[in-house]
């Protein structure tokens, strides 16, 4: 049980950019939950796949009685368990989830963060400098990942066969398994030619190794060899503001609203099931807008 609160914690590092101390909060919520699961739940949980929603009940019940946390406390504990069980149904981790139906108070939610084109621009940049294998790779990783706002566990699912150079297309399976195409700009089809035809063959160990993106081993890649490729780069290239490999999926949205794109069009190459989660976006566009007229006109202020 534990290893998949690792692999949890390790999803909000790389792929929502999630602080230290937040991890850490949300770790020992995690923990302090599992270890009611082990020993004082009836009948005792020694499985992910075991927790009911009465096992969640209860739980809750004993912090707000037992334990008398205070009610933002609370909140935040069942956040993270109910983000937890939704990372372990998207990975196809378990099948169902217990916190499905489950109540719980609100809490703040935060705006994604996106960066300048001038700073993505600049990331871009930093992954041009060589041709070496490793660096194809990394330069055809950060393009994709701009052009089509992918997820960084669909990214790292793809396989060759995945990637249609003649169409200038890519496809990749979302949440729940579902399939979509994304259209990929020529810049980015550029970097992928050059990776499978440079790159890739000189990573590659096994022939039968259908994966797109290969660590040094030869192995796929994993989301936490992804996050350390682009921290490096994002060093690199001097960006101040903070980059995770998420941050991309964020600016690829932003932008594209920025730019004029359909919300509805913006939602379908995100894969979100509610388009109410990329209305989200506009408001990350809106609240920058303002920063830059704030910055053009301080006496309006």
């Amino acid at each position: 049980m534990l290893k998949r609160i690792e692999e949890y914690l390790t999803s909000l590092e790389v792929e929502k950019g999630y602080s230290e101390n937040t991890r850490v909060a949300y770790k020992n919520d995690l923990r302090q939950f599992m270890e009611f699961l082990q020993t004082r739940a009836e009948p005792k949980v020694t499985s992910w796949d075991d927790v009911t929603k009465d096992h969640l009940v209860t739980y809750i019940l004993n912090l707000k009685s037992d334990r008398e946390y205070a009610s933002t406390t609370v909140a935040r504990k069942i956040a993270a368990i109910k983000s937890f069980f939704h990372f372990l149904v998207a990975d196809g981790l378990i099948k169902d989830d217990p916190t499905a139906t489950l109540d719980s108070p609100r809490i703040k939610k935060y705006l994604p963060r996106a960066i300048s084109q001038q700073d993505v621009e600049k990331l871009l940049e930093a992954a041009s400098k060589s041709d070496a294998p490793r660096a194809l790779r990394d330069r055809a990783i950060l393009e994709l990942l701009y052009a089509t706002g992918m997820r960084v566990s669909e990214l790292v699912a793809l396989n060759v066969g995945d990637v249609d150079l003649a169409s200038a297309s890519v496809r990749c399976f979302g949440k729940g398994g579902k399939e979509r195409v994304i259209p990929v700009y020529e810049r980015a089809v550029q970097a992928l030619d050059e990776y499978l035809n440079k790159g890739r063959p000189q990573l590659v160990r096994d022939p039968e190794q259908k994966a797109l993106f290969l660590n040094q081993r030869g192995m796929r890649l994993t989301r936490q060899g992804l996050w350390l490729i682009v921290k490096g780069y994002v060093k690199e290239a001097g960006i101040q503001a903070q980059v995770t490999p998420h941050t991309l999926r964020h600016s690829f949205a932003t932008h594209m609203l920025r730019g004029g794109a359909d919300l509805r069009n913006v939602q379908e190459l995100l894969g979100h099931a509610n388009i109410a989660t990329t209305q989200v976006y506009t408001q990350v566009s809106n609240e920058r807008l303002r920063e830059v007229y704030d910055e053009a006109h301080p006496r309006a202020k």
